[in-house]
């Protein structure tokens, strides 16, 4: 079923998934004047958004991936889907821009890399983060020796709800996280060890991942969907500072802690200098990622999270997965290739 209407010229994108989430994306590719057509299983939220935004809505995605005026699918529905639509686009000819996590397994993450070698089309992975102004400032900042050696990176993502049954919070809440991680290593971690429980559903909805790179630099990722208040804060710890992140806070995004620790006669002494708030840019991460994906389409630039960014987030991923599924065992990864720069 389907409402019709005449769309212009320049409008060729195409948002598959209209719901919690996909709903955004549906608000921002239609201001940037580029929403042709949305799908999703729900004939009211079909209604909905295409009253409120002008376009034409289809319940059935073989329809959509068959109009010709439709270059480019953003693929916002649950990840189990993921892999087989992004492969079902790429095989129509469409580039994609496929929601966080890419896949579930590293087996289709590779499938979708063949998939796309041989269609020759864009495939983009929407690690939020990766286009948020504090994230981008955070990098710079410690790209030019702001905090000096990198010591220790640690994550939480904590809220109350949206519990799925679809996937636990692991493969829900720390793609996030796993990609921001690794763009401070560069490579991906010797080996990842998690725990979690599920307190709900089947699911797990707390797990805890722990990470550790070579240099002996660790993180870890602190994940639930059952906190009593929402918490995303990315602290990255260094011998001359320390950079916190957080996401919730309306004021201090980004801070500098101007700290150090060092041992003085055998003791060791903590100093914390200043506390610097840093200015950053007001500019919405979803808007700027929904304008780099056009950007890739146009151009034909391969885009910031690429296939190979969302392949190393799902090593990690499985990694973490396998862990949870055999009570902590610690998983080896250095047989897994280099993180893409």
């Amino acid at each position: 079923m389907q409402t019709s209407m005449s769309p212009p010229i320049n409008k060729y994108v195409a948002v598959i998934g209209c719901g919690y989430w996909g709903k955004n994306l549906v608000r921002d590719f239609a201001q940037l004047g580029v929403l042709r057509v949305i799908c999703d299983a729900s004939q009211q939220i079909l209604t909905d958004l295409g009253a409120k935004f002008d376009v034409e809505g289809v319940s059935d995605i073989d329809t959509v991936l068959a109009m010709s005026d439709v270059k480019a699918v953003v693929i916002a529905t649950p990840a189990p889907s993921h892999a087989s639509l992004v492969i079902q686009a790429l095989n129509a000819g469409k580039d994609v821009f496929v929601e966080k996590p890419l896949a579930l397994t590293l087996e289709d993450a590779l499938l979708i890399e063949t998939a796309a070698r041989k269609s020759n089309q864009i495939v983009m992975v929407g690690h939020l983060l990766e286009y948020h102004p504090a994230l981008i400032k955070l990098r710079d900042l410690v790209a030019a020796g702001k905090i000096g050696k990198l010591r220790y990176i640690y994550s939480n993502r904590l809220s109350f709800g949206k519990v799925r049954t679809e996937e636990n919070v692991l493969l829900s809440f720390a793609p996030h996280d796993i990609c921001s991680i690794l763009g401070f290593t560069g490579k991906l971690p010797i080996s990842v060890q998690a725990v979690g429980s599920a307190n709900i559903t089947q699911v797990e909805d707390f797990c805890l991942i722990n990470l550790e790179f070579e240099h002996n630099i660790k993180a870890h990722i602190f994940t639930s969907w059952l906190h009593p208040f929402k918490e995303q804060r990315l602290v990255v710890v260094g011998e001359l500072g320390t950079l916190v992140f957080d996401d919730v806070s309306t004021d201090a995004k980004l801070t500098f802690y101007d700290q150090q620790a060092e041992i003085q006669d055998n003791v060791p002494i903590l100093k914390l200098h200043s506390k610097t708030v840093i200015p950053i840019d007001t500019a919405s991460p979803l808007t700027e990622e929904c304008k780099h994906f056009l950007a890739c389409v146009e151009t034909r630039q391969t885009p910031k999270t690429d296939i190979q960014n969302g392949i190393n987030v799902c090593s990690v991923l499985q990694s973490a997965q396998s862990s949870l599924e055999s009570q902590g065992k610690t998983i080896s990864l250095k047989e897994l290739q280099l993180v893409h720069s």
